[in-house]
Parts: structure tokens; sequence; C-alpha cells
């Protein structure tokens, strides 16, 4: 009788334990910007125990091209490996926020994490959506409390929103990363769209041509960031990936290269997820 007692009262904490990890949420939200002139809507990652009187390191997570800000959830089960990770020990409990930067069809919906005409998103990102999301959510405050990543067009908008704004992210995750445009890799059609208007805008915002130029002032800022790329071993977008980690090398900017097999799609950044939050959360600041 002892012994089933025992096992009643394990099993009993087996199922506390699991409902308690349980208790992380998705609360959507959206701000009304006034650089964009429209709402923005986006996904914000609670972890299990939340508390609004604590403060958070935060992790932005951005989409690619086509999905919107409800993607990662969707289809990429990022709060399924969030919550493994943070329970494991892997990653610290943080605040990961998805805003919305595009939607279908590509050709009619502006895409893009930089500013172009009529859509001035890189403006609106640092001057009004970092503020919003980080005095309403407790999170982040610095950079070594920032961090970001994402996929495609959401992992070159990091990559290139850490090489302008170095002083904002501690790290950047750049999962099979659109760098550049040349030799037309994201196809436009040769339409005057909007679809043309987002494959110009990595054109303009150069990943590579960043790191080419750049100054030792620069470089010196480069250097202050973590930089982990992660592409599939035949995915499209490969060679920008390897270019750009090779030209770090050479300019003497640290970064970590991962070529695993996989294509561009979301199997593979499910997995990417399992490295990338741990890799942000190694390099927060215990304390800012």
């Amino acid at each position: 009788m002892r012994r089933i007692v025992r096992i009643l009262i394990l099993a009993a904490g087996i199922v506390t334990t699991l409902t308690s990890f349980a208790e992380s949420r998705v609360v959507t939200d959206s701000i009304q910007s006034k650089v964009l002139g429209a709402p923005v809507r986006f996904n914000v990652y609670l972890p299990d125990g939340y508390d609004a009187s604590s403060h958070y390191p935060v992790i932005y997570l951005l989409h690619g091209l086509s999905d919107t800000y409800a993607a990662w959830m969707e289809r990429g089960g990022m709060k399924l490996v969030a919550d493994e990770l943070i329970r494991s020990g892997e990653c610290r409990p943080a605040v990961i926020v998805m805003p919305n930067a595009g939607g279908r069809p590509t050709r009619g919906v502006q895409n893009g994490y930089f500013n172009v005409k009529d859509w001035s998103y890189e403006d609106f990102f640092f001057g009004e959506f970092i503020p919003a999301v980080e005095n309403g959510y407790s999170a982040g405050g610095s950079k070594g409390q920032r961090a970001v990543m994402g996929l495609s067009m959401g992992g070159g908008g990091s990559v290139v929103y850490c090489q302008r704004h170095p002083d904002k992210f501690s790290s950047c995750y750049a999962m099979s990363p659109w760098l550049d445009n040349d030799g037309e890799k994201v196809k436009t059609g040769g339409k005057l769209d909007k679809l043309y208007i987002v494959c110009q805008s990595v054109c303009d915002h150069s990943a590579l041509d960043f790191v080419e130029k750049a100054d030792e002032t620069t470089l010196e800022a480069l250097r202050t960031v973590k930089w982990f790329l992660d592409c599939g071993d035949d995915d499209f977008l490969l060679d920008f990936s390897l270019r750009l980690h090779q030209l770090m090398r050479d300019r003497k900017v640290k970064s970590e290269l991962r070529v695993r097999d996989g294509v561009h799609n979301w199997e593979y950044w499910h997995t990417a997820l399992r490295t990338a939050l741990p890799f942000a959360s190694r390099n927060f600041s215990v304390a800012d």
C-alpha cells in the first residue's frame, strides 16, 4: 500500500511539474505605427512564470518573405522548442518577439525589414517597435539583454540590423539568410511591383558589400556582436552565407558557420531554433 501511495505521489509531482512548464504563453499584440501609418501586429512568447515586475532578456525572431508574425508559431513550432530549452536549462527564460513585416501576395503586399518608399520599416523597428515592446513587456533595454535572429528574409534582416546597429544587439543568428540579390537568387520577374521593391532593397542593403567596405572603426563595432550563420547544404542561398563568413574571417570579425543537411524549408528552421535560442542565451550579459 505504501508503495502504491509513493507512486501516486511521484506521479502527482510529475503532473504538477509538467503543468508548470506548460504555463508559458504567446500573446498577440499590435502597435499603431506613426512611421508606417498603420497598425503592426506581433506575437510575444512569455516564458513559464513570467512576471511583469521582473526583467527579462529579449529575442527578436524575424520571419521570411511572404510569411507573417504568425509563421514561427504556426509553422516553426517556436513555443514547443522554447519550452523544452528553458525547461532543460539550455536557454534562459526570455521574452521572444515575432513582429510582422510582410505577407502574401508578395507582389501586392510590401515585405521587408528595410526602409523603402512608403515603407520605412527600419525606422519603425528601432524608433517605435523596440521601445514599445520592451517597455510593455519588461524586457531588453540594452545591448547585453537583446538578441536578433530570423530565417531567409528575416535572417538577412537580422544580419543587416546588427551591421547597422551593432550597439543594439549582443548576438545575431541568421538561418538560411537572404544577404544579397546578385545573380537573381530570388526572381522578381522584372515587374516594378512590391516583390521587385523588396528584392531591390536586399541588394541595396547587401550584407556582403557592408563588410567589404567597412572601415576599421566599423569592424571594431561588428566584433562586439556574436555572429552565427546556419544554412542547409542544398539551400539555394548557401553561397551568400559562405561568402559572408569568409569576408568576416578575412576582416577578423569572428563568426560561427554551420552547413547542415537540408534545404530552404521549415523542417530546417525548426531544428535551427534548437541551436539559435541557446546561442542567444549564452551571449546575454548576466546583468546590465
